[in-house]
């Protein structure tokens, strides 16, 4: 071998380390940020009483009071409090042994879906009244509202967009973790129009949703919230309520015994 050659291999050899050194950081399966899922879990701030009797099907903070729908035949209603002192100003029932599930807040109208009724009600924000109705098809199991449009879950892994003074559906999107179908989203929260929380059905997940694309991009542990002889006399954690202006969220379930602020973190 000549000396002439020395540079020329030596070139070629960084060349190869160069590419299996690129190779390896392609087929590494590290995501790019913008891709990744967060995993997070629930930081608890403070805490309140919570009604042990209600069975929560939506949760919603509204011009300083928290709205809470509940369900059960023949039991469900939709209720007004303060968010500061927790003391109730109306409590109307759902007529007609009509199942109630979740609820939102769109202009001087809060919207409030059945389970298998198949009906939406439409009530007066400021005095719960009822104004109206519209059908839907299918099951209705959690809704919140965007600047333009209501986000509505039926249990499966699609979320439908809805008019928010026709209830009328806009379309859809279908909702995926890692690119697999995410089903069994219940209780919805809107923040602002880009992202839409969803409690996981007979889980102590709650997810994060790009409503556009469908993507979850955050995972969220909310395990541990009760005691261990709390968690023997309730149902599922169902209820989420963004405190406007702040971090912080409101989070509940279907018999709990207590409302806790909470922030998400990693």
């Amino acid at each position: 071998m000549t000396g002439r050659r020395l540079p020329q291999i030596a070139a070629a050899v960084a060349a190869l380390m160069l590419t299996g050194c690129t190779n390896a950081a392609t087929n590494s399966g590290t995501e790019p940020d913008a891709d990744r899922v967060e995993r997070l879990r629930v930081e608890v701030v403070g805490e309140r009483p919570h009604d042990r009797g209600a069975f929560t099907q939506g949760l919603e903070v509204s011009d300083g009071e928290l709205l809470e729908g509940t369900g059960m035949a023949g039991r469900s209603d939709m209720r007004a409090a303060s968010l500061e002192t927790g003391v109730e100003r109306l409590r109307v029932p759902v007529p007609e042994q009509m199942f109630g599930e979740g609820i939102t807040v769109a202009g001087d109208t809060v919207w409030q879906i059945t389970w298998r009724d198949g009906v939406a009600i439409a009530h007066d924000r400021d005095t719960l009244a009822e104004r109206s109705r519209t059908s839907y098809e299918g099951e209705g199991w959690g809704l919140c509202a965007q600047s333009d449009r209501l986000l509505m879950s039926d249990g499966s892994d699609t979320l439908t967009f809805r008019d928010p003074v026709t209830f009328e559906p806009r379309g859809t999107v279908a909702v995926t973790l890692d690119g697999q179908p995410q089903d069994r989203l219940n209780e919805l929260e809107c923040v602002g129009d880009t992202a839409v929380y969803a409690n996981v059905w007979q889980t102590q997940q709650i997810v994060r949703i790009d409503p556009d694309s469908g993507r979850i991009t955050a995972v969220i542990d909310a395990s541990g919230l009760l005691t261990d002889e709390e968690s023997r006399s309730v149902d599922v954690l169902n209820g989420i309520a963004e405190v406007p202006g702040t971090d912080r969220f409101l989070i509940t379930g279907k018999y709990y015994p207590r409302l806790f602020e909470v922030r998400f973190v990693p």
